[in-house]
């Protein structure tokens, strides 16, 4: 079976220049493999500081409004002294209806009723500052996802059951099963049984908080069918300041954002994907010049040949195809070698690099949608690179061609 006119010429050129064509190659290879490999690197990388970030806590947390400040002017000065009022426990009014309204606002995934206040937790002699916190067991769950943070018992905070983190489970000297008092700021007290024990890899949350059922801690701190706030989840990571917004003007509550009370990992995560997307930039155009360079040189070297081809009938137009094919081999056949690499070089580096625990730091599967987008990228840039020195060939006069 014979080739098409086209085809044949184009490999014959392709095997003439066999260290041209292995260096091109290797140039397209080494590129899609880095645009693969720094894309699935640094997305799992984000994925992994976001959910360490963000797993133990809401993506958005609407609150009562603050008490406005007092302002008062001494007699001896004309400048205005402001003095933070302090801030008592206060409910969310009508919070059923404002979960509800928050539930229903678009791009809201889970809505979880919490009441937390301060107090202490004491064992015998030991004593220690905590923030109790009364949860809707299953609606938490939705947003703080408390069994994967579990390392002794479950999360049951039914009745007189509590859940504590591991640093104050040893700073009390107890475990799961042991009983711990509750006092709280106004004096009242309960015991309550330690039903189980987590670590979410923060020392001073692992000591501090303390999980009850909402109706113990509305006991405890003396707001009898009150909640404090109102913690929600996004499907949306990156829209949840504007749904944070969108709830602060119509419930007129103060509601805040991840994007707000971590306003440096946000920083971090813009400042990563902006670095990738530069290196990706770059190696893009460092692959098409190199694709160019290489088809201009092939054009100039065999200019007779292709005079000779257009003295014997070729048409522009397969002349310009011939070149087309060149650009489109080097982007077809790097985008799969390149693919080949990139899953090595994720394998190889899943295995080299853990995190403290011993677990992946990044796993070696690879997003297909990013292995189409990157061969579609290669195989684009090779035709667009070969247009220019496909269009020169194609504009040769056989005459002067041939004379030259």
């Amino acid at each position: 079976m014979r080739l098409p006119f086209a085809w044949m010429v184009c490999l014959r050129y392709l095997r003439e220049g066999r260290m041209q064509t292995l260096l091109i190659l290797a140039g397209v290879t080494a590129g899609v493999a880095v645009i693969i490999f720094l894309t699935t690197l640094i997305s799992q990388l984000q994925a992994s500081i976001i959910d360490k970030t963000l797993g133990s806590q809401a993506h958005i947390v609407m609150k009562p409004p603050r008490a406005e400040n007092l302002t008062s002017l001494p007699a001896s000065s004309t400048a205005a002294i402001v003095q933070p009022r302090a801030q008592r426990l206060r409910s969310i009014d009508q919070w059923e209806a404002v979960a509800r309204l928050a539930a229903q606002t678009g791009g809201v995934q889970a809505v979880s009723p919490i009441l937390s206040g301060a107090g202490f937790a004491a064992r015998a002699e030991a004593n220690q500052p905590i923030t109790l916190m009364g949860v809707d067991p299953q609606a938490y769950q939705r947003i703080v996802r408390m069994d994967k943070y579990l390392t002794l018992g479950r999360f049951d905070v039914s009745g007189a059951n509590t859940v504590i983190g591991v640093e104050l489970a040893k700073d009390l000297g107890v475990t799961v099963g042991d009983k711990i008092r509750i006092i709280t700021m106004d004096g009242s007290n309960d015991l309550l049984t330690i039903a189980g024990v987590f670590d979410i890899g923060n020392r001073d949350l692992n000591r501090r908080w303390v999980y009850s059922s909402i109706k113990m801690a509305q006991s405890l701190l003396d707001l009898p069918g009150g909640i404090t706030e109102i913690d929600l989840r996004v499907t949306d990571l990156f829209q949840a300041e504007r749904t944070a917004l969108e709830l602060q003007a119509q419930t007129g509550l103060t509601v805040e954002s991840w994007m707000q009370t971590n306003a440096q990992l946000l920083t971090a995560l813009k400042s990563q994907s902006m670095s990738n997307n530069l290196i990706r930039l770059f190696v893009v155009l460092i692959v098409a010049v190199g694709i160019a360079s290489v088809l201009v040189v092939s054009v100039v070297q065999k200019q007779k040949e292709i005079g000779i081809l257009r003295a014997m009938g070729a048409t522009p137009r397969r002349v310009m195809s011939i070149f087309l094919l060149q650009g489109g081999f080097y982007g077809l056949l790097g985008s799969a070698l390149g693919s080949a690499l990139s899953l090595a070089l994720l394998n190889f580096f899943s295995r080299v690099s853990r995190n403290a625990d011993g677990t992946l730091l990044i796993s070696p599967d690879i997003e297909p949608s990013v292995v189409a987008w990157a061969c579609a990228l290669a195989l684009g840039v090779g035709l667009l690179a070969a247009a220019l020195p496909a269009r020169r060939a194609a504009g040769m006069d056989p005459v002067q061609a041939i004379r030259a």
